[in-house]
């Protein structure tokens, strides 16, 4: 039987149902994104522009999702439709080099400090499968470090750990070294048992988005012991370059990294990702002249929409914005009016958790009393799994988009935001709140 908040989202979104039912027959679970997946159905949307969207049932929705990252500009922005209109006349692939992909390049290595050179793709899981590869043709190795729950796309190397690794051979443990982050002696460790580790990724803010934060000093610690064991630091910035400040996680910690691998903000709303890094590591790409380095140590890299014309007009558009106009500033102000009006709501309802994030990236938890800097928020284990209950946070999320905020418990604000959306938004949690109250999931 449906609860009531399911209930009311079937009444409020009867185009969304039917076009579901037809999806169904065509994709798997009638979506084209696992994120999507979504109980009863997934809603379907027609336009945006700014901080709004708008689905096919006419219903207004406040987007925290700001297109899974990638559209810190908000949706539609001005400067972005010009720029793609202008270049779709001239042509969306030319076969060959543009004067494009020297601009777009060169404002990702104005911007992001560990850029000496860059290497485009077409998304993030790209980048971070070359950034690999680069790792360990660059130093004869083959073994990695990632850390639980750090998400660096579908790839067999970096997903083998998690759920749905049906296809991905069993042997590519053998080359992956998963651990828990922030305990530098356990990487001292694995360090001093085994020199076959080429490169050591993470996503520099913490599992899903900062979700699971990691610690400044960790990164800092993790600088040191790979720079003395020659071994390849790589801060996966697919979401936080260009977002947790204009130079990355990098420029706001004041950590270089050896590669950094980036998309969604970088395309500007279009695909678009790439690898920038240290100038001997990108250059793995490059053919030397002896036969055998090149067939056996170089890397071979094509893609047909590698810089493509209309990712690099949009994304240099995106930069240049970034660079010049207060982009970061705006998101940022947004997050904390947004955690401290979470954090309001939650001790006036007496709800234990809490609103908490690095500048334009916020995450709500719910369920547990603890003390947080609202930054920085660790949990244990246990703590982790009471706020991440899937039940009450799918039935939350439900409740929200009937009251036009599409969040869950996740927020990615863009520069568009503004006061009376974040006003709006922290009315519509009260109201969400009391309905999950009302059903006992809260």
């Amino acid at each position: 039987m449906p609860t009531a908040i399911e209930k009311q989202f079937i009444d409020l979104h009867p185009g969304s149902r039917l076009r579901h039912e037809t999806a169904k027959e065509m994709f798997p679970d009638g979506v084209t994104h696992d994120a999507r997946r979504q109980h009863p159905f997934q809603l379907y949307y027609t336009h945006a522009n700014g901080p709004h969207k708008y689905d096919v049932d006419g219903n207004r929705i406040i987007d925290f999702w700001s297109g899974h990252g990638s559209l810190i500009l908000g949706h539609s922005h001005p400067d972005i439709v010009s720029a793609v209109q202008e270049q779709i006349t001239k042509g969306t692939h030319l076969s060959g080099s543009t004067d494009l992909e020297i601009e777009w390049g060169r404002m990702v290595m104005d911007l992001i400090p560990s850029a000496e050179k860059v290497r485009f793709h077409s998304s993030g899981t790209e980048a971070d499968m070359m950034a690999i590869r680069m790792a360990r043709a660059y130093t004869g190795r083959k073994k990695v470090i990632k850390f639980e729950d750090h998400f660096h796309g579908w790839s067999d190397y970096v997903s083998f750990d998690g759920n749905g690794t049906g296809g991905i051979p069993k042997e590519i443990s053998e080359t992956m070294i998963v651990i828990p982050p922030n305990d530098i002696s356990i990487v001292k460790k694995i360090l001093e048992d085994d020199d076959d580790v080429a490169a050591i990724i993470l996503e520099p803010t913490g599992a899903h988005m900062g979700l699971n934060p990691i610690l400044p000093s960790f990164l800092q610690e993790l600088r040191s012991i790979t720079s003395q064991k020659n071994i390849v630091l790589i801060f996966d910035e697919v979401v936080t370059g260009f977002r947790t400040s204009k130079g990355g996680a990098q420029s706001y910690y004041g950590i270089t990294p050896d590669l950094t691998t980036l998309a969604k903000i970088l395309g500007g709303g279009l695909p678009g990702g790439a690898v920038a890094g240290k100038s001997e590591i990108i250059n793995m790409i490059e053919p030397s002249g002896d036969p055998e380095w090149d067939k056996t140590r170089r890397i071979a890299h094509n893609g047909t929409f590698n810089a493509n014309p209309l990712s690099a007009a949009a994304g240099i558009t995106a930069l240049k914005l970034l660079r010049n106009e207060p982009i970061n500033d705006l998101a940022t102000s947004m997050g904390q009016r947004l955690k401290e009006g979470l954090n309001g709501l939650l001790a006036k309802l007496e709800i234990p958790g809490c609103a908490s994030g690095i500048n334009s990236l916020i995450h709500l938890r719910l369920g547990v009393d603890h003390e947080c800097d609202r930054e920085l928020c660790l949990m244990t284990d246990q703590e982790m799994k009471i706020t991440t209950d899937s039940a009450r946070n799918a039935q939350l999320n439900l409740a929200l988009l009937n009251r036009g905020i599409h969040s869950g418990t996740r927020f990615i604000l863009s520069a568009t935001h503004t006061e009376a959306d974040i006003d709006e938004t922290v009315e519509a949690f009260e109201l969400a709140f009391t309905d999950l109250k009302n059903q006992g999931n809260l």
